[in-house]
């Protein structure tokens, strides 16, 4: 039988709970959706600068300058 408590780096849901409330007291209720929309755009800028895209044309990826002959 498969144990369903949610494991993430050896963490189960006790610990996981009270790291939940500890962030909810430190920041506020009215914070955290700011920080996760500041983290979700973080993890974005990071996927397209890994990706190569450099933003110049929204609608086409592949319009990066980083390949391009000079």
């Amino acid at each position: 039988m498969l144990n369903t408590t949610i494991l993430i780096a050896g963490l189960g849901g006790t610990e996981i709970a009270i790291i939940l409330v500890i962030v909810l007291l430190l920041f506020g209720g009215k914070k955290i959706p700011e920080l996760m929309r500041g983290l979700g755009k973080g993890i974005k800028e990071f996927k397209d600068g890994k990706d190569g895209v450099d933003g110049s044309d929204p609608a086409d990826p592949k319009s990066s300058n980083t390949n391009k002959p000079l």
